[in-house]
């Protein structure tokens, strides 16, 4: 383990400092200042190598958290590179997008500030780019067979680079311009600058992955052609149709989904040119949702020039520590202040939106709110509480509610769950033969550590189904939530 008596000795939990606000919001860099060594190996002197060590459930790749720990007190960088690649294919993204769920199941966390997991993460695999430690590595040998990988998302690439590694000959469908699914176009680069992602994209290249940008599988190529060309297809096309909100004034001009507020942001910050982009400058802009979406959305209004921020959110404000009926280990949900609040605005909640008010022109000019009230378990607008909330933009953030449907039931036959998924078995497998679905397509909105653990499982499953058997690493099944410990 690292140091014995490193949580007695250090019981306070140390992370970088955020870039001060009024110098972030002028660039669209990560917000944290470079860590500090010391402070990387004394946080993870703080792990105590638990008997059961709960972040390994906590983690749905089964990272071996304990491990890296250790290996990262010890300064052994390049050890600890190894084992955090065992289970996890891109620490890149997760160490900066993931919400961390280990470190709510941390044992430290029954009486101290849980470990720094999530920093350490990004640590070692930041040290391992800049050492030049992360190599390609190709096949020893080609199996002859082929996989369609449709979707290049973190579940996609996941599912790529293992079937790549096993010997399969993979290329990787994308339908926007460059390969990178929501973490090209979907987070901006204030939370994950892209260079990461290229970095990945070579050696996925160098290991034999073929990237087909800017074709469309159901347009451009039929799935029923594809299936055809391949010995295997795996759908990882996320879950990217937005939840609507239906009421008077939608049709309003300056009244967006967030994915489309964020895509020609993400584009306009890699120097593409966007005619008529939708921009927060000099607007009062109201998002609508309270989730990481919505954040993304006010810290990109904050670096845009927007005039105010006000972000609304139907349900209560969630506690600020751990709540009784959310024990440990299980995840709990709390008050979170991203950077892109802290950035400024203003946070509303129990706040229901009720109309998009218009002006003679048609543009959105304010937002009907009222607050909400639970009625038989219901969230409604209570009557005589409306008020109105000045807004040029409004983006809708209120997540996503499944994979777009109409090709994949014309050409596929997919069936869906009644959540809006796309069905599918205990090893992955849809309805049409041949053809697996891994991440948000099959399981909805979820997480980038599920995404992962599903393209790799899926990926073993593929590799099964091809080969007859599989030495690929299976960390999740579909069913694999532990009620409370993983979250969905």
């Amino acid at each position: 383990m690292a140091d014995p008596k490193g949580f007695l000795k250090v019981t306070d939990r140390e992370v970088p400092a955020r870039r001060p606000i009024p110098v972030r919001i002028m660039d669209y860099k990560e917000v944290y200042e470079p860590g500090d060594s010391a402070v990387l190996r004394r946080q993870a002197g703080r792990c105590m190598d638990c008997g059961i060590p709960f972040c390994h459930k906590g983690c749905p790749l089964g990272n071996l958290i304990p491990e890296w720990n250790d290996l990262t007190w010890r300064g052994e960088g390049r050890s600890a590179i190894e084992r955090l690649h065992a289970t996890n294919n891109f620490p890149e993204f997760t160490g900066r997008l993931c919400p961390a769920p280990c470190e709510s199941s941390c044992v430290l966390g029954i009486n101290q500030p849980a470990v720094t997991i999530k920093q350490i993460e990004v640590s070692i695999i930041d040290e391992a780019f800049s050492n030049g430690w992360v190599e390609p590595e190709p096949p020893g040998r080609l199996t002859g067979k082929t996989v369609a990988v449709v979707g290049s998302g973190p579940a996609g690439l996941a599912a790529a680079q293992q079937l790549t590694r096993a010997g399969h000959t993979v290329a990787v469908y994308e339908r926007d311009d460059r390969i990178g699914g929501l973490l090209r176009y979907g987070i901006p680069d204030f939370k994950m600058e892209k260079r990461h992602l290229e970095g990945r994209l070579r050696q996925m290249q160098d290991e034999g992955t073929r990237f087909r940008a800017g074709v469309e599988i159901g347009k451009d190529i039929t799935w029923d052609a594809l299936r055809a060309r391949y010995d295997a297809v795996v759908m990882a096309t996320g879950a990217t149709l937005p939840r609507d909100l239906p009421i008077p004034g939608r049709d309003l001009d300056g009244v967006h989904f967030a994915m489309e507020y964020l895509v020609e942001s993400n584009k306009a910050v890699a120097g593409d040119q966007v005619p008529h982009q939708i921009s927060a400058e000099g607007k009062h802009v109201v998002v609508i949702g309270g989730g990481d979406t919505g954040a993304d959305c006010i810290g990109t209004a904050h670096r845009q020039g927007a005039l105010s921020v006000t972000n609304l959110a139907i349900g209560k404000q969630p506690p600020e520590e751990r709540p009784e009926t959310h024990p440990w280990p299980m995840t709990p949900t709390l008050f979170e202040m991203t950077s892109a609040h802290e950035e400024g605005g203003e946070r509303m909640f129990l706040a229901s939106t009720v109309e998009f008010l218009g002006n003679a022109s048609g543009e959105v000019r304010a937002l009907r709110v009222a607050e909400t009230e639970y009625v038989d378990g219901r969230r409604i607008p209570k009557s005589g509480t409306e008020r109105e909330i000045p807004a040029d933009l409004i983006l809708i953030a209120m997540g996503f509610t499944g994979p777009e449907r109409t090709q994949l039931e014309d050409q596929l036959g997919a069936q869906f769950t009644g959540r809006g998924a796309v069905e599918r078995d205990s090893t992955y497998a849809t309805t049409a033969p041949g053809v697996f679905v891994a991440g948000d397509a099959g399981r909805g909105q979820s997480l980038i550590v599920w995404a992962i653990a599903e393209g790799r499982a899926a990926a073993a499953e593929v590799d099964r189904f091809l080969m007859g058997s599989t030495e690929l690493p299976a960390p999740v099944r579909p069913s694999d939530v532990a009620i409370g410990l993983l979250p969905a």
